[in-house]
């Protein structure tokens, strides 16, 4: 008997709740934004991810997986950030907020660089990699300012990193290598301000190896270009002093290697 009367009480309860009110795509997605705006990223993310698995056709989810890259940079986790907006822009290639993506990508790899000359680049560099030709792609753009003033900072901070490593081999007698060092950034980053005394360091590796016309024309490369900088008096004090001597071509400068703001002395051969 007992069973009965449970089958039909719950059979009951079935029969007069009524289907379960399934969530829309667009409300899933508006619920998501509510919670990231409050800041809460597990629940905001959990709502945009069910807009994905559950209405992958539905217009909505591409914004939903724009909303979860959105999530992780402001929850400041780069590294995952990065990825979403990549794999945002490798799914959809022409989207009407490519230019937005493609900034934040910029911008992710970018806040997690060093602001220390003396370190690991290799993020900045790639920051660099995704902003170069922004304006070219998308001339339309709001975000072109952004990116051209972020550009600037990161190509000078790639520059004093070249500069700092000229200035270890400058410390170390290594002229050939404080040669090519600031050769390469005078040509790579002409418009940063660490061109004056990568001049300076160049026209003395130059003295120093006793090739005084070439150091010439490079102090009158910077009195020309920057007459006004103490750079140039620092300059012209080296090449009032004695030239080197010429190296013999047979010579061969081993560089230290760099790492970090270390002093990593070369192995073997």
């Amino acid at each position: 008997m007992l069973p009965l009367l449970m089958l039909f009480v719950f059979g009951h309860e079935i029969a007069t709740a009524g289907p379960r009110r399934t969530q829309s795509a667009e409300d899933l997605y508006e619920q998501g934004l509510k919670q990231m705006r409050r800041g809460s990223y597990t629940k905001a993310l959990e709502s945009f991810n069910r807009v994905r698995n559950y209405h992958r056709d539905d217009p909505v989810s591409v914004q939903a997986q724009l909303a979860i890259a959105e999530l992780h940079f402001k929850k400041k986790d780069f590294e995952q950030a990065r990825f979403a907006y990549e794999e945002f822009a490798a799914l959809h290639p022409r989207h009407k907020d490519l230019d937005f993506v493609t900034w934040r990508i910029g911008l992710s790899i970018y806040r997690r660089a060093s602001k220390a000359a003396g370190r690991d680049q290799t993020a900045t560099r790639s920051a660099v990699n995704v902003w170069t030709g922004f304006d070219s792609r998308f001339p339309e753009s709001e975000h072109i300012e952004s990116v051209e003033r972020l550009l600037k900072r990161a190509r000078s901070r790639l520059a004093a990193k070249e500069l700092f490593i000229a200035r270890f081999y400058e410390r170390k007698g290594a002229w050939n290598s404080v040669r090519g060092r600031t050769q390469h950034l005078i040509r790579r980053y002409p418009e940063t301000d660490s061109v004056p005394p990568a001049l300076q360091l160049l026209g003395t590796a130059l003295h120093r190896w006793g090739e005084t016309s070439q150091a010439m024309a490079v102090r009158e490369q910077l009195a020309t270009e920057h007459p006004d900088s103490r750079h140039l008096h620092r300059l012209d004090r080296v090449l009032a002093g004695p030239a080197g001597e010429p190296p013999d071509e047979k010579v061969f400068v081993r560089p230290y290697r760099i790492r970090g703001a270390q002093q990593i002395p070369p192995q073997g051969r």
